[in-house]
């Protein structure tokens, strides 16, 4: 990797952890902020729920970004929504208005959107033989949010005016301009040519490798996304409170994105699908930690197994649907994954509350398992349509 890319996916990584530390704080506070002011309590999830969906619905307009005006505009854009986002939750919180705090989940939803593609912009700036390790690198810039997203709600949560959460959607609000200052050092590629005759997408998601890529992703962020959103209320129920429930996530965000540091190295020695196969297995791990008891010991060693396991599934994911596509059809390919991803985010984000006050929190976990081997079914199909395509 030349010097200058080097550089590059630091700015990236110092991004990623900016933009992903709204977001930790927000999975902190939005399940209880939900549960406070919604009459339904069913519906304490609903905020994550929108949250997820405009994430899913950020996709087809961030490509058409990236693709006109190229990435470090696009990225622009993203800290700008996040921006409007985080005040228009402080609104919801301070006029104690639930409608209004989930329609700040729309803005600040896009913005997550579109930095899930810092990812994407690691791999196009670095040599093809350290791909997989500057998308992990990117990735574990999320070790920074896991520390500072919790932090800023135990420390800023009741600063201002005695309204609870109103100081940390304030401060929140001030990363994404550090981020517009980052991006501006970024060497970042410009908007790709545009092909005189496009692919359609139809045939790039019926490769194998794009399907297994999908599926192993969807999987990944689905099942991370159904447990890690309801644990805090769970946690409520068990007679835990705001700072234990912070912490419990605090430990999942770092079990999430420290393994970037090295997962890349992994992927490079073991093989993409033997590290997305091990992340399968400590997901099916946390299932196993959450039905076994409801001790404090218990929440943290679940949620760092899950989250263990969504980095090892989703950092696999990334680098196989890296080989799915040629690149002049990368924008059209990553946004037709992360469609089909945080359409499932937002499904698992919209049952989480449901499932967990119907089902139980059993129940909740138990779901998991089906879903792990579908993920695992479809990489050891397209290892076999490898091979076969190979001889």
């Amino acid at each position: 990797m030349a010097q200058d890319s080097r550089v590059t996916v630091w700015l990236l990584f110092c991004c990623q952890a900016l933009m992903n530390s709204t977001m930790v704080g927000q999975v902190a506070m939005g399940a209880l902020i939900g549960h406070t002011l919604a009459e339904d309590k069913t519906l304490a999830t609903l905020p994550m729920a929108v949250q997820m969906t405009a994430v899913m619905a950020a996709s087809i307009p961030a490509s058409m970004l990236f693709a006109r005006l190229g990435r470090r505009f696009g990225f622009m854009v993203g800290a700008c929504c996040s921006i409007v986002g985080s005040l228009v939750f402080a609104a919801g919180v301070w006029r104690g208005d639930f409608a209004l705090y989930c329609l700040g989940a729309v803005p600040a939803g896009l913005g997550f959107g579109i930095a899930q593609h810092y990812r994407f912009a690691a791999a196009e700036v670095a040599r093809p033989d350290y791909r997989a390790r500057a998308i992990s690198l990117v990735m574990a810039g999320g070790v920074i949010a896991a520390v500072v997203g919790p932090e800023l709600v135990k420390h800023t949560r009741e600063a201002v005016g005695g309204v609870l959460f109103l100081g940390t959607y304030l401060t929140i609000a001030c990363l994404p301009p550090l981020v517009l200052l980052l991006l501006s050092f970024a060497q970042l590629p410009p908007a790709p040519a545009r092909p005189k005759i496009s692919t359609p997408i139809g045939e790039i998601i019926a490769r194998p490798a794009f399907i297994a890529a999908a599926g192993a992703g969807l999987v990944a962020y689905g099942t991370m996304n159904l447990v890690m959103t309801s644990t805090p209320i769970e946690m409520m129920f068990c007679g835990f409170g705001v700072d234990a429930s912070a912490t419990i996530i605090q430990i999942h965000a770092l079990a999430m994105f420290a393994p970037g540091f090295f997962t890349g190295r992994l992927i490079q020695r073991f093989g993409v699908r033997t590290i997305i196969v091990a992340g399968a297995v400590l997901t099916a791990g946390c299932v196993v930690a959450n039905v076994a008891g409801a001790s404090f010991a218990h929440f943290g060693v679940a949620l760092a197994l899950l989250g263990l396991g969504w980095n090892f599934m989703f950092v696999g994911a990334t680098a196989l649907l890296a080989t799915s596509h040629a690149p002049e059809e990368r924008v059209r390919a990553q946004a037709a994954n992360d469609f089909i991803v945080f359409g499932t985010v937002a499904c698992t984000a919209f049952l989480s509350g449901a499932l967990h006050a119907q089902a139980g929190w059993a129940m909740l976990n138990l779901m998991l398992l089906p879903a792990l081997a579908v993920a695992l079914g479809l990489v050891r199909w397209q290892a076999m349509r490898g091979r076969v395509a190979s001889a």
